[in-house]
């Protein structure tokens, strides 16, 4: 019996005739990168007799892993669920528009009332977003207070805030472009753990075919 092996070069020094490929070497590589242990001796096989991990002892990181993955792989939804909200979110707003009478009211102020329909286009008012209660107070003062409208329009066209971009509503679309890219890191950053999970267990039940001969 050999004292404690922690790594594919000691190994080697310890057991220099076996293959130095093939999954089972894989997967001895992968169980050391872990910081994986093992204690061998001579059989009558190419690879040494292994006698830690044991059977019970890799089953018990399996479940380890097993357990992982399925936290990850919820997180991994839900923040796929995230990004998918982010980058509907126009899309689903223009629908929900239709049921807000406010967004009604626009319309016919916009074909009736050339000077509402000037100032409207010139801050690019986000009618369609009357259904998020973020925007529809200002969508709804913008269409009933005329004095709001004008300080606003005032401001947009005037204001060195607005210089580059003469667009009230900017912050929404920079609120989910923000969102997308901080869901796309974690959706990438899930998508390795799990990967690298995946293959750790591969490499494990490979150990455990070993560990059983």
């Amino acid at each position: 019996m050999h004292g404690v092996i922690a790594s594919i070069k000691d190994f080697e020094k310890v057991f220099p005739k076996c293959p130095k490929s093939g999954e089972r070497r894989q997967a001895l590589e992968k169980y050391f990168a872990i910081n994986g242990v093992i204690k061998a001796h001579e059989g009558a096989k190419e690879w040494p007799k292994l006698s830690y991990p044991n059977n019970q002892v890799l089953d018990s990181k399996l479940k380890e892993i097993k357990e992982k993955k399925k936290i990850y792989s919820t997180k991994l939804g839900e923040w796929k669920g995230k990004h998918l909200s982010a980058a509907m979110y126009h899309q689903v707003n223009q629908v929900k528009k239709f049921k807000e009478p406010l967004y009604w009211k626009h319309v016919a102020k916009t074909v009736i009332d050339p000077d509402y329909r000037k100032d409207a286009e010139s801050v690019k008012l986000p009618a369609h977003l009357v259904s998020d209660k973020k925007w529809q107070p200002m969508v709804k003062m913008f269409v009933n207070d005329i004095e709001y409208r004008k300080q606003l329009t005032e401001t947009v066209n005037t204001s060195i805030v607005y210089k580059n971009n003469k667009k009230v509503a900017q912050f929404a679309d920079d609120l989910q472009g923000f969102r997308m890219e901080a869901s796309d890191k974690q959706v990438k950053d899930l998508d390795e753990k799990i990967a690298e999970l995946n293959e750790t267990e591969k490499a494990l039940k490979e150990m455990q075919k070993w560990a059983k001969e």
